[in-house]
């Protein structure tokens, strides 16, 4: 076989195939209604409808009751209860040590904490927020919002 050049590149045998030419006499295979069947929505020029369409019966998305909500900030918030901050080993703490220490997710931006259980030891909170009860707790253990 001699040297490939440009004037004898083809392309691997079977590999291309003549397209579907449709509605263009018996001999195609397609003639007559192309493939459409006979008759009906579904045969006709411009003839469909959107998607979900039940051809006049209430659609399925609209028969069922709207039920739920799920807020996209929801893995952003979480709350802290005194008696989680009590196990922590540092003194001062953030949403970094909170999250370190596995009291909540990887994705949380803000935290609050709330009054369950006790809280005796002094702790400095920054960057994180409390109830009104859970700051007189953490204010009456000598600790400190900042």
């Amino acid at each position: 076989m001699s040297e490939i050049q440009l004037n004898n590149l083809a392309p691997a045998e079977g590999s291309k195939h003549a397209r579907r030419r449709v509605g263009r006499g018996i001999g195609s295979g397609l003639g007559k209604t192309a493939g459409r069947g006979h008759k009906g929505q579904k045969s006709r020029t411009g003839g469909f409808h959107k998607v979900g369409f039940e051809g006049g019966q209430m659609p399925l998305q609209r028969r069922l009751p709207k039920r739920g909500f799920k807020s996209l900030n929801r893995h952003l918030y979480a709350e802290v209860r005194l008696s989680e901050l009590q196990g922590l080993p540092v003194d001062e703490v953030d949403v970094q040590v909170l999250k370190q220490a596995g009291v909540v997710g990887q994705a949380v931006r803000f935290a609050k904490v709330v009054k369950s259980g006790e809280l005796t030891r002094k702790l400095v909170l920054k960057g994180i927020t409390a109830t009104a009860g859970a700051r007189a707790a953490i204010e009456a253990a000598g600790g400190s919002l900042a």
